[in-house]
């Protein structure tokens, strides 16, 4: 097992490097016999699509092994610039020549923590109204993810959630009960056509609800 990082780091597998300009990818990937690639950037998207051309030329190069992507449901129902950016990164992996696999997945518990913990330090809350997410628990993706790439190469495979669509209030009131607070909460439709996808549903997958961890399993874990 190798962990390839942008940190300076030391130790057994870990290697340091950037997708962005390609240093100590080949390194890190060479003799490997797959690669379960979760590397992102939301603020800078193209880096997204170029980092995984450079990694897939390292890849070819070290003799083609299994490319596991993971990506996020909806990104080719939701003209979010992010979201069109990992769709272009799925399209790189599908052209690149090597075995691939590639797993989208829900939004993870930490996500709508983090984003209900910056909301939660204004006494008035604005969620956004009618807009449902699907969180799933990340250790579950791993495991999946883990199950994909040690197994045969799969294109796209079926899509992964957590176990309950819920109002992004719903999911909010419950964060609140976990850490003792209290707060207005005001729901807000808001406009353009990306918060019309979600809130026509485009980022869930009841069909495919294979997580067990609700949030409130999560809160309470953590």
């Amino acid at each position: 097992m190798r962990v390839l990082t942008r940190r300076p780091s030391t130790g057994p597998g870990v290697y340091t490097g950037d997708l962005s300009t390609g240093a100590g990818v080949a390194k890190a990937v060479a003799g490997a016999g797959a690669v379960i690639h979760c590397a992102t950037d939301p603020r800078r998207w193209q880096v997204d699509i170029d980092g995984t051309r450079r990694l897939v030329e390292a890849a070819r190069a070290a003799g083609g092994p299994h490319l596991v992507y993971v990506s996020i449901v909806g990104v080719d129902r939701i003209p979010y610039g992010y979201y069109r950016a990992k769709l272009a990164t799925e399209r790189v992996v599908e052209e690149s020549g090597l075995p691939w696999t590639i797993l989208r997945v829900t939004q993870f518990h930490d996500l709508i923590r983090m984003v209900a913990g910056v909301l939660a330090k204004s006494p008035l809350v604005p969620v956004p109204a009618g807009v449902r997410f699907q969180p799933v628990d990340v250790h579950e993706v791993a495991a999946r993810v883990i199950k994909l790439a040690t197994g045969t190469p799969a294109g796209r495979v079926d899509d992964m959630g957590g176990p309950h669509a819920r109002t992004a209030e719903e999911l909010f009131r419950a964060y609140l009960r976990a850490t003792g607070r209290r707060r207005l909460i005001l729901p807000i439709s808001l406009p353009g056509k990306v918060f019309r996808g979600f809130r026509a549903g485009a980022n869930l997958t009841p069909e495919h609800a294979y997580g067990r961890v609700t949030f409130e399993d999560y809160l309470n874990h953590r």
